[in-house]
């Protein structure tokens, strides 16, 4: 195990740094889910691509690099110092956090050759087809049904917290293909064009009035049968090789984000709260920091022991805590001013939008089972040891 940086990372720091510096926008991304939003997304996603930085881990021949994950946080930390459009929020979270690590460790070379390009390009939009009206934290409870009719899937059904799906190319779809099954079995892990006709996207609008959530309908598309992943009846086995990405890796960059808002929120609160040091505020302010720098301990860490799946659930649990409590604490700094949502880098509007974050990939309570059960070996809920 080695943590600490090599000559090599010291120069890839720098370069990573003088690239951000000189390249990233000027100009903010606009806050309302939109075509302006996207195209932004698009603009920045390109010019990471045609500058050799479409992505530090991936492997060349796709248009990535084909680096260590460590080098790819580092280019996480630089972005994140550089204040470049970050990527936790962004139209291409979902493409390149879930589906693209995915499609590298379960795809056929076709469909890696196909997509994998596109997403690094900003040619494709991916959005996650998981979650139900009667299945979310409970993935294995999906009814979304797909009839195997030659070589084609017929899917009918409905999913719902899509994000993206408005905007998106491409879906990572999770469906029932073995009539008759229950739970985990007779899944199926299909890439879904969004363009097929019978697929009706509804957006939902959140409290902070973001439309990245859909609805998405689904009456009786036909899919290839070549577009499944991992093969028919295996999708409970993708897509937990997905929720591994998304509770691990996906987490890093949002780790390090998330403490670079705190450190500026400790800047304001010092300019605008004169008597802040020794207070009650103040000593929370001092305790997220001291979170934040814990949080960040434990990525690199998990990085230089190349950890197991499961231990992801610690990053994804004590992130979405911290960035829950992050953002209710800036609602005290801000004090009347928090009843603008443009206030103080979007704070207001982000501390709506953070309810999410102990729900999402997985609630709070989920990803203490998975840490209790699959690192800590205790017996499962309910049962007797």
């Amino acid at each position: 195990m080695r943590i600490g940086e090599t000559v090599e990372d010291v120069v890839f720091r720098a370069e990573a740094r003088a690239w951000l510096e000189a390249s990233i926008p000027r100009e903010r991304r606009p806050h309302r889910t939109g075509d302006a939003q996207r195209a932004y997304d698009v603009a920045w996603r390109r010019r990471q691509f045609d500058a050799g930085w479409g992505h530090i881990a991936w492997p060349e021949r796709y248009g990535g690099r084909g680096l260590p994950l460590s080098r790819q946080l580092i280019w996480y930390e630089e972005s994140a110092r550089a204040g470049a459009p970050d990527h936790t929020g962004n139209s291409f979270f979902v493409a390149l956090q879930h589906a693209g690590p995915t499609l590298i460790a379960r795809a056929t070379e076709d469909q890696q050759t196909f997509h994998l390009p596109r997403i690094l390009r900003g040619d494709a939009i991916w959005c996650q087809g998981f979650s139900e009206p009667g299945a979310g934290s409970d993935l294995a409870g999906i009814r979304t049904r797909g009839v195997v009719e030659g070589d084609e899937i017929v899917v009918t059904g409905q999913k719902i917290w899509t994000s993206y799906a408005l905007y998106a190319s491409y879906q990572e779809l999770l469906i029932r293909t073995e009539p008759g099954s229950r739970r985990h079995r007779g899944l199926t892990f299909v890439i879904c064009d969004m363009s097929l006709p019978g697929i009706d996207v509804r957006p939902i609008r959140n409290i902070a009035g973001g439309t990245d959530f859909c609805e998405v309908f689904y009456d009786e598309v036909r899919m290839p049968v070549s577009s499944v992943v991992g093969g028919l009846g295996n999708g409970w086995d993708v897509a937990m090789s997905l929720l591994s990405f998304e509770r691990g890796a996906a987490s890093f960059p949002v780790a390090i984000e998330t403490a670079r808002r705190i450190d500026e929120l400790i800047d304001y609160a010092r300019a605008a709260l004169p008597a802040l040091d020794g207070s009650a505020l103040g000593e929370r302010l001092a305790q997220a920091r001291a979170d934040a720098a814990a949080l960040q301990a434990m990525v690199h860490l998990l990085i230089a022991r190349d950890s197991a799946p499961a231990e992801g659930s610690y990053i994804r649990l004590c992130l979405a805590e911290l960035g829950r409590r992050a953002s209710a604490l800036a609602m005290d700094v801000l004090g009347p001013e928090a009843l603008d949502r443009e206030a103080f880098d979007e704070w207001p509007r982000r501390y709506l939008e953070d309810f999410k974050l102990t729900i999402a990939a997985g609630t709070s309570q989920i990803q203490r089972n998975i840490i209790g059960e699959r690192v800590l070996g205790l017996p499962r809920q309910g049962k007797a040891a």
